[in-house]
């Protein structure tokens, strides 16, 4: 019986320790990619830092190509691997960003009224999913947003 509940146990962490978060506790991440956001296309750049085994949290920067708006956001997010048993090759999450968005190219006489167009603080939520396709490679999708964008973004990540 004894060696039955050791087998047990014994696939019981297997399997939990194949589940962990991609980056896991004190791993780092960077992320970059393009997304469209109210009619915009930006670029974005950020790091993930683990600070547990199922959380991140890091810097992101964003700015549209035309330079009309610029974010700079911190963002955290919680890994659902471990209690969904993900295998560690995909990453799903969801998590909140705190940040503030500068809008550099207002037009006030054309959208007098459009809150959007003011730079200020920005609270959001964002889920994404990535899948490695190497130790070091993977691709991401995100969806979410803010108080003044919401939207998708599709882009790279490279585990270190």
């Amino acid at each position: 019986m004894k060696k039955i509940i050791s087998i047990i146990a014994m696939i019981a962490v297997c399997s939990l320790a194949s589940a962990q978060s991609p980056i896991g506790k004190d791993g780092k991440q960077l992320n970059f990619g393009v997304g469209l956001y109210s009619g915009y296309i930006p670029l974005y750049i950020g790091v993930d830092f683990g600070v547990h085994p199922d959380i991140t949290v890091g810097p992101q920067i964003g700015f549209d190509l035309n330079l009309t708006y610029m974010t700079f956001t911190g963002r955290g997010d919680y890994h659902f691997n471990t209690i969904l048993n993900i295998p560690r090759d995909w990453d799903f999450y969801a998590g909140l960003n705190i940040g503030f968005v500068a809008h550099l190219n207002h037009d006030h006489h054309h959208y007098p009224y459009r809150r959007d167009r003011f730079s200020g603080l920005d609270l959001g939520l964002q889920m994404g999913g990535r899948y490695y396709w190497s130790r070091g490679w993977g691709i991401n999708l995100e969806i979410g947003g803010g108080y003044n964008l919401s939207g998708a973004r599709f882009g790279l990540s490279k585990r270190f």
